[in-house]
């Protein structure tokens, strides 16, 4: 199979539905042979924003461009772009070799160039032995294997995924996951993903963009996004945070400190960083994994007491609710191997976090 990617831009793309805006001005660029993933809760645009991608939905505003060429007004077939569903979508009469040959026949390649293409489709996500089977004869996670193979056999210019995880259980999800991951790096095309899944979206991209009502929000790498999100929102929305609400009272260069009650907090921000005006509000993101339980004689840049509300064991670690007198309740999460504690409900604990653990995030607009 060929491995050459395309690059796809975004361009001020809307779309409205009446007095309905489902896509607000988004604008984005997805690299050559990058993963990216449009990630959201429902109703925020990203799944619109990939019909607009496949040519299903023309939008209101805006344009699509692969390669920098405008193909906003071309129809779906004309854009050689593959697509896997949710539900897969394979034809439940035809054996799998069948289903995987279909866009073959449907653009009239000659039989023996479409067996070989096929054989090496089905080789690709390793189901060559299972080719005589019915889509009823395999497990979910072989069905999607084989919308897979269906979707690149004919070497597209994109490979456009909606959700194509969401059916399977928990487990088979995460090896589906490793196995897309594997798939993109052999193949070396340009995928784009929708999921409502913050781990999926984490596991298997480069970069991530992130929707809310339409709008897009973040953008970026993985990791970028979740230890620095701008908003309380993204903090929120990707992963698990606490929010520290406070008022200024320091300000150093690399540092500030700020009041909540009647804790000080200490927050390191980069030294050419504006410094935040005295009095001024703040919001801190700070991420349950990111907080010791410290011993007696332990010391930390922001400390705070509490007792233990709640907890569960969750196989790998605990995960610890603690009612403080200033900040509220503390989400804590701990590793299970070697904790410093075996958590019960009441206990009094002191809790530690260093100056750069948390990050300050813009309250979300209205």
């Amino acid at each position: 199979m060929s491995a050459a990617g395309h690059a796809l831009a975004l361009q001020g793309l809307s779309k409205r539905y009446g007095s309905f805006t489902a896509v607000d001005d988004v604008s984005l660029r997805i690299e050559r042979g990058q993963f990216l993933t449009l990630l959201g809760p429902s109703g925020s645009g990203k799944t619109t924003i990939l019909m607009c991608i496949a040519g299903f939905v023309a939008p209101t505003a805006g344009a699509v461009l692969l390669d920098n060429r405008d193909i906003t007004a071309l129809p779906p077939e004309k854009r050689d772009f593959g697509m896997v569903f949710q539900g897969y979508a394979l034809f439940p009469h035809m054996s799998v070799a069948e289903n995987v040959a279909f866009p073959l026949r449907v653009r009239r390649m000659g039989a023996a160039e479409r067996e070989a293409k096929v054989r090496a489709a089905l080789d690709l996500v390793q189901l060559e032995r299972f080719a005589d089977r019915r889509p009823s004869q395999l497990s979910g996670g072989q069905q999607q294997r084989v919308a897979l193979a269906r979707a690149l056999v004919f070497d597209p210019a994109l490979l456009l995924l909606d959700e194509p995880l969401s059916a399977l259980d928990k487990k088979l999800r995460a090896e589906l996951q490793d196995e897309l991951k594997a798939l993109h790096r052999r193949v070396g095309r340009t995928f784009v993903n929708v999921t409502h899944d913050q781990e999926e979206a984490l596991s298997l991209s480069d970069r991530v963009a992130i929707l809310n009502h339409g709008k897009l929000v973040q953008e970026g790498a993985p990791a970028a996004l979740y230890e620095a999100p701008r908003t309380r929102f993204v903090a929120d929305f990707l992963g698990k945070s606490n929010f520290l609400h406070g008022t200024v009272r320091e300000a150093h260069p690399g540092a500030f400190a700020i009041a909540a009650g009647g804790t000080r907090l200490v927050q390191a921000v980069d030294r050419d960083a504006p410094r935040p005006a005295l009095s001024m509000p703040v919001l801190l993101s700070l991420r349950p994994e990111k907080i010791a339980l410290l011993a007696e004689e332990d010391t930390a840049d922001n400390t705070v007491e509490g007792r233990i509300v709640t907890w569960s064991y969750l196989g790998a670690g605990f995960a610890i609710s603690v009612a403080t007198e200033d900040l509220g309740l503390l989400r804590v999460t701990l590793p299970s191997w070697g904790a410093p504690i075996a958590p019960a409900e009441g206990m009094p604990v002191r809790l530690g976090w260093s100056a750069a653990a948390s990050v300050p995030v813009a309250e979300d607009a209205d």
